[in-house]
């Protein structure tokens, strides 16, 4: 029995990615106006933050429909394979609840649906474990026990130029968002352990925010076993100052290039353009 595994486009991989490890991807709904676009596929991550950050639209999304998910299901039903379904934390999205939805429908067992609790790179963290334990010929059951441990471990921290989007897309309430009208403020946002955005401080400026980062990242030590990601949505330059203060702080990470992600349509429509942090598994 094979096993398949099965992700949403939050998660940050490239399609030559995808093809490497033998990864299913399916796109997340971007809505401009009245015009819808699927993560990746019809709309890339250049025309998204142009039609941000030159047009001024406010973008949306929305998860897509059990039917694509069932599409899936029933072609690994008929193979008589298995499925492990990572996805965008289901306290940020409805993509989990959507894949439940399309395996009632399926009316098969062997499709396991694991909510990340996560975005982006930590989504990208459970999903190359799953690929390392699947190629090592591991079972379902052990990936899945595996991944359902690991997940708890994944640190966010994040400084966002605005809360707005966060706001307007009903990820944060109006009083929580209120700090990003202030000028000059940055936010610093965390994935708390049950999967939603919070706001864990704000600081006076860039530099002020990197400097809370690092102590976030001291509080916190870095697993080095697993990948650690760097993410920024639109300006990598941020990602490259936050690189050289880690290393100034004696916080020694080699971190490749192909592990600082620029943040597509499905996040990015959510924390708007300037974002920046650092994602990875925390050390026990």
């Amino acid at each position: 029995m094979a096993i398949n595994i099965l992700i949403d486009s939050s998660s940050e991989f490239t399609e030559e990615e995808l093809q490497e490890a033998n990864i299913e991807c399916i796109p997340i709904t971007i809505i401009f106006g009245n015009q819808e676009y699927f993560d990746g596929v019809t709309l890339s991550k250049d025309m998204f933050y142009h039609r941000l950050l030159v047009n001024h639209e406010f973008p949306q999304t929305s998860q897509p429909s059990p039917e694509k998910f069932l599409k899936f299901f029933q072609k690994v039903k008929k193979q008589g394979d298995s499925v492990i379904a990572i996805l965008l934390s289901g306290a940020l999205s409805g993509t989990v609840q959507c894949a439940h939805i399309a395996k009632k429908m399926s009316e098969y067992n062997n499709i396991y649906i694991i909510d990340s609790l996560s975005a982006t790179g930590g989504i990208k963290i459970l999903v190359k474990e799953a690929v390392r334990l699947r190629d090592q010929g591991y079972s379902t059951d052990e990936i899945v026990e595996a991944l359902l441990k690991l997940r708890h471990k994944i640190r966010i921290f994040a400084a966002v130029d605005t809360l707005e989007y966060l706001h307007k897309g009903g990820r944060l309430s109006r009083t929580q968002a209120i700090v990003g009208t202030i000028a000059n403020i940055k936010p610093i946002i965390t994935v708390t352990p049950e999967g939603k955005v919070a706001v864990c401080s704000k600081s006076i400026g860039k530099n002020k925010a990197i400097s809370f980062l690092i102590k976030k990242i001291k509080n916190h030590p870095i697993d080095l076993s697993y990948d650690v990601y760097l993410a920024y949505s639109y300006n990598i330059e941020n990602c490259h100052l936050l690189s050289e203060k880690m290393a100034k702080h004696n916080i020694q990470i080699s971190i490749p290039q192909n592990n600082i992600i620029n943040i597509g349509p499905t996040i990015g429509a959510h924390v708007g353009s300037g974002a920046f942090g650092i994602i990875y598994i925390e050390k026990e």
